[in-house]
């Protein structure tokens, strides 16, 4: 049927969950938003996800139809939920499904981006298993786009046609991400990073140009494992080379694990059918006692900004919320728990206005994401530190050795007002 057909299924006071990552079934949202007008109270919920551009049901007008709550504010919603026109559900990803499923949030309907059905007439929701798996299996009706631009990946993200409600054929290019290319200031962290990275050890990577560059210094390793929750180009050669050969893991050895994908043409091309790739549900892939099973998880992640104490906002910025928090808690906790695991939360030292990310108390209103009670290794361009087991007077010292130059004797001043004695002993030694 045609997409304004499909969303006849809809009706006031639903609640509707839209896929994310790179594959917002844009057909269909289209089509929901041109019955704004006949609709009322029906709440959309959407996740981690890069869409072509602000979502349409985003405006004032349609604020009587739609109620818009993210559980992790992308670039479609950002805008909107920061005027105050929509919300957010503060949660860690990995445990959303379990609202799905215990019915704290109720979800009537799935809209998802599939696949052409193999022959058995199945179709995968390639690109996006993390929210999709959980809202498909407790949705009431699944209304999807069939999509040859989709890949077919195999594990958690397949359904038969004969479960869904309505099926809408189209033809529409998923969103593209560049790969991005690291600065040199990004290259020296990924150096830092990789030079405590072993052979044998099982990675969680996050995007942009920092984790690329740790990537691309990882090339001389072996044996490494792929366990994590987005998947990115960044990848592709370590995949291709055979360093990630996920020989040495104990979860799914020989398979490279994921919940979702970010990337280009090239990343969804490579995924498609390929049976040495399996996409999984968040609730699977981010179980920190699922992570901790395999040795030597290696968990990266990027921050916002850092207290001197450790205390890591990853977010929002002040009270403003940026994002949320994804998958970093939990690889933190995992790469914790696992035998010669370790955990990197990474950044530059400065924002592009030039102040520093390295701060003596966070900005009123940021959320701290990861506590100071689990943090491990924090990196900036100017070099790499182990707050484990340290205390809190060392913790600063350590902070302050890897901000920008320019900051280092303010806060050195605010630490000593803070510690007193204990940190000026430090700085005489």
């Amino acid at each position: 049927m045609t997409a304004d057909e499909a969303v006849r299924l809809i009706e006031n006071g639903d609640h509707v969950y839209i896929q994310g990552s790179t594959s917002t079934p844009e057909v269909l949202v289209e089509a929901l938003t041109r019955r704004a007008p006949e609709l009322r109270d029906v709440t959309l919920y959407s996740a981690f996800a890069v869409a072509k551009g602000q979502a349409p049901y985003c405006k004032p007008e349609f604020e009587e139809s739609f109620n818009v709550v993210s559980f992790f504010v992308s670039n479609s919603v950002r805008e909107y939920i920061s005027q105050g026109y929509g919300s957010m559900i503060p949660r860690f990803l990995g445990e959303v499904p379990q609202l799905f499923r215990d019915g704290t949030c109720r979800v009537d309907v799935a809209l998802l981006n599939c696949s052409m059905p193999d022959e058995h007439g199945n179709v995968s929701f390639g690109v996006s298993a993390d929210l999709a798996t959980s809202a498909a299996e407790c949705a009431d009706r699944v209304i999807a786009q069939i999509n040859p631009n989709m890949p077919f990946s195999y594990g958690d993200p397949v359904i038969n046609l004969s479960q869904l409600a309505a099926v809408v054929v189209v033809d529409e290019p998923l969103v593209e991400v560049p790969t991005a290319v690291p600065t040199e200031k990004e290259i020296n962290i990924g150096n830092f990073i990789a030079e405590h990275i072993p052979d044998g050890a099982t990675l969680q990577i996050g995007v942009g140009g920092i984790p690329n560059a740790v990537i691309r210094a990882l090339a001389g390793h072996k044996h490494l494992g792929l366990h994590t929750e987005a998947m990115t180009d960044g990848v592709l050669p370590l995949l291709e080379q055979g360093v990630i050969d996920n020989s040495r893991k104990n979860v799914m050895p020989g398979k490279s694990i994921a919940s979702l994908a970010l990337g280009s043409r090239r990343l969804y091309d490579y995924m498609n059918y390929n049976k040495d790739i399996i996409f999984k549900d968040v609730a699977w892939t981010n179980n920190p006692f699922i992570i901790a099973r395999n040795p030597k998880v290696m968990s990266i992640n990027s921050c916002l900004e850092i207290d001197l104490t450790g205390q890591v906002c990853a977010d929002s910025i002040g009270t403003k919320i940026f994002s949320s928090v994804g998958g970093q808690h939990d690889f933190v906790y995992g790469a914790s728990q696992s035998e010669g695991g370790k955990s990197f939360l990474a950044m530059l030292s400065t924002t592009g206005r030039g102040q520093t990310k390295i701060k003596p108390v966070l900005t009123e209103g940021a959320g701290v994401v990861t506590t100071r009670f689990q943090t491990q290794y924090v990196v900036t361009e100017h070099g790499i530190v182990d707050l484990r087991g340290k205390t809190l007077p060392e913790r600063a010292k350590l902070m302050i050795s890897i901000a920008a130059p320019e900051f280092r004797e303010e806060l050195s001043r605010a630490a000593a007002d803070r510690f007193g004695r204990s940190f000026l002993k430090l700085r005489e030694v």
